[in-house]
């Protein structure tokens, strides 16, 4: 009698490439483009982009370093106002990224691509400019590569539609995953339609979509990409999701609680690790070395992340026990949704992953899959499993903590987090102090901006 396999899930490969074609640019202009939006996020999450007629840019191919200059304060400039650092003075070099191309849907007649920064001449022997995200998240793949691994990113995409924002009102109320929230007639079940029509038109994978919790709330889930690709695919997906909702005179907005009476909007990452010169199948139901050991760095390095994935002060008030938003305990725990990070499908050997390596440290927090949260243990239940930190409780405390482990900033280099947190606080003290303690102001800057 054969054994039962209870085995579940698709099995992804980080050999599994985008499924985009390559940029072919007779191919695209008799497709119909006609303008190349050139576009990069900023410390405040903020996409910004510079729109060249297709003409132009096929001049710029031509040239030793195809790019556009930008200036040097592109990194510093928060609304109208310039954080500690930077000066008006200098430009970079924006160079294309022609891998990074997608069509933008809601746009017709447009494509975008990212880039990198560099210096226009070399600066202590080198072109590469400290500041620039794509080059600090590729260097990490290219470190990673080193030591034989590889990642592999899912997406989910949460957000919320809203009719108005001053006042802020939300576009429908639906309990979570009801088919209340895609009823026909309701504008929002055309524009989430819509936006998933334009995720799969942009060569995205779409694997689902479903009403969320909160009142207007929805969520896209997107299949896994190399970090870089996913990373791109994010700011492509929120664009879409932006200007469908307006195009349907509705507003869309990822700023982390908006209703304190609901659940908050996030964007859940699913890592799974590999090694390059492995096969990619696994045999045993547990974590294998290389998964406990990727866990472990997270675990022991989560303090410092928050700075990072919750940059403003609004951020903490969607972070907290009880509430499915993974808890203050660091701690990781199978299908455990009060754990920092989950480990999905734990036993299904062909599709395990991380939501939410080189020192080869040892995991001692033990999973936290039990009839209890780490909220709800005592001290000495916490304990047994190794749980002993908590994430920073505040804005304050994350930036601190940031500065304060060595191995994270050391990566991100001392220009990047000196910079990105003078930035930051601005950021924070504008987003906060703008207007003398009026909430539901404060709520419209917020969505206004995010």
């Amino acid at each position: 009698m054969a054994t039962p396999n209870y085995d579940h899930g698709i099995l992804y490969s980080p050999s599994d490439e985008d499924r985009k074609p390559e940029f072919d640019l007779p191919r695209l202009r008799h497709q119909g483009c006609h303008y190349v939006r050139v576009q990069w996020l900023d410390f405040t999450n903020q996409l910004r982009l510079r729109v060249l007629p297709l003409g132009y840019f096929q001049s710029l191919l031509q040239t030793s370093r195809p790019g556009v200059t930008m200036v040097q304060v592109a990194f510093g400039m928060v609304v109208l106002s310039l954080a500690e650092g930077f000066s008006p003075i200098g430009e970079y070099l924006y160079i294309f990224d022609l891998e990074s191309w997608r069509p933008c849907p809601y746009a017709p007649g447009h494509i975008s691509v990212f880039g990198y920064f560099q210096y226009k001449y070399p600066i202590a022997g080198s072109i590469s400019v400290p500041l620039c995200p794509r080059r600090i998240l590729g260097r990490l793949v290219e470190e990673a590569k080193l030591a034989d691994i590889q990642f592999l990113v899912g997406l989910e995409t949460e957000f919320i539609l809203l009719e108005e924002i001053e006042p802020v009102k939300p576009s429908g109320n639906h309990d979570w995953s009801s088919t209340r929230g895609l009823l026909p007639g309701n504008k929002n079940l055309l524009v989430l339609q819509e936006i998933a029509d334009a995720i799969r038109d942009s060569h995205i994978r779409l694997e689902m979509y479903h009403p969320e919790a909160a009142p207007g709330q929805y969520e896209m889930v997107t299949g896994p990409l190399l970090p870089l690709q996913a990373a791109d695919a994010q700011v492509h997906i929120r664009e879409i999701v932006h200007n469908i909702a307006r195009k349907h005179d509705l507003y869309a907005t990822f700023a982390p609680r908006v209703f304190l009476s609901g659940p908050g909007s996030s964007s859940h990452a699913h890592i799974s690790v590999h090694r390059i010169s492995e096969d990619i199948k696994r045999e045993s139901e547990s974590l294998s070395s290389l998964e406990q050991q990727f866990l472990s760095g997270v675990l022991t390095h989560m303090r410092a992340l928050p700075a990072l994935t919750l940059p403003t002060p609004a951020s903490y008030k969607r972070v907290l026990d009880g509430v499915w938003s993974g808890g203050t305990y660091i701690n990781w725990g199978s299908e455990n949704r009060e754990a920092p990070v989950r480990l999905c499908h734990a036993r299904s050997t062909s599709s395990r992953n991380f939501e939410g390596i080189v020192k080869e440290l040892p995991l001692t927090i033990k999973d936290c899959s039990g009839d209890l949260t780490a909220v709800q243990m005592d001290e000495a239940g916490r304990k047994a499993l190794g749980i002993e930190n908590r994430l920073p409780l505040s804005w304050e405390e994350g930036r601190k903590a940031f500065v304060e482990d060595q191995v994270i900033s050391g990566f991100f280099g001392e220009e990047f987090v000196k910079k990105y947190l003078a930035v930051n606080k601005l950021l924070g003290d504008i987003l906060e102090n703008s207007d003398d303690g009026d909430e539901a102001k404060k709520l419209t800057r917020l969505v206004r901006y995010y």
